[in-house]
């Protein structure tokens, strides 16, 4: 089977005053990989310009981009016309499903979504007490049940899970414990490793690690741009990351 590669990147943050610098980063990365994963936290605010400026950053680029929100993406409440203006520049956006690519003959599946927090086994939080309590876990619940049932109707050569929290500890280590249960969910991972797939990609820890594994086996890539360092990283659908 054709080796796939697999460009991603979260958390640019983009404003006005870097207008024009992060396209120029990706000039030539179609010589690199195949697909451009963006893993959200796109802008910094949510502003309805923002989300105008991420839409021209990556319209246009010669290899297809998928992307996911992140948490602010969603501050100003605008998360849906965010999405639009991105979609307007022909650029996928998920939101707890699914979009298929043809790349070189094979069939690319990507599931996902914004992700949510709660914590990971044996520290995270229950669907016990309070209504808002219960509520908080729910939500998370109800995301991952969505991104198994996207990834069990896909009918794919290979399949990655785009998110923006995490859904392993390893790749948070850095960040202070306290916040864990902010930065991603075990409940996540649960659900991939029951669906199947060959590769996660996420964001929103700046200050974590850049790689980690599902329990059942699957490698997490926290692909963060503060944790890259880089404009982008690029992974391989193969035996390893080496392309």
């Amino acid at each position: 089977m054709t080796e796939l590669r697999i460009a991603a990147v979260g958390d640019v943050h983009l404003g006005e005053d870097v207008r024009g610098k992060y396209r120029e980063r990706l000039d030539g990365i179609e010589r690199r990989a195949d697909v451009l994963l963006l893993a959200g936290d796109l802008t910094r605010h949510g502003t309805l310009e923002e989300g105008r400026l991420v839409a021209q950053e990556f319209r246009d680029l010669p290899i297809p981009v998928v992307a996911v929100l992140g948490n602010h993406d969603y501050h100003s409440d605008l998360q849906y016309e965010i999405a639009g203006e991105m979609r307007d520049r022909g650029i996928t956006v998920l939101d707890d499903d699914a979009a298929v690519l043809t790349l070189h003959g094979v069939r690319l599946g990507v599931a996902g979504g914004k992700g949510f927090g709660g914590g990971f086994a044996g520290k995270c939080a229950s669907e016990f007490g309070e209504r808002e309590t219960k509520e908080f876990v729910r939500h998370t619940r109800s995301i991952a049940e969505s991104w198994q049932a996207a990834l069990k109707e896909l009918d794919t050569d290979r399949k990655v899970v785009l998110s923006h929290y995490s859904p392993v500890k390893e790749t948070l280590e850095g960040e202070p414990l306290e916040i864990y249960p902010f930065l991603g969910s075990y409940m996540l991972a649960e659900a991939v490793d029951t669906a199947g797939a060959d590769l996660i990609v996420h964001g929103h820890a700046h200050k974590g690690q850049e790689k980690g594994m599902t329990p059942g086996g699957i490698r997490v890539r926290n692909v963060a741009l503060p944790v890259l360092g880089r404009a982008y990283g690029v992974y391989c659908l193969s035996e390893s990351d080496s392309c």
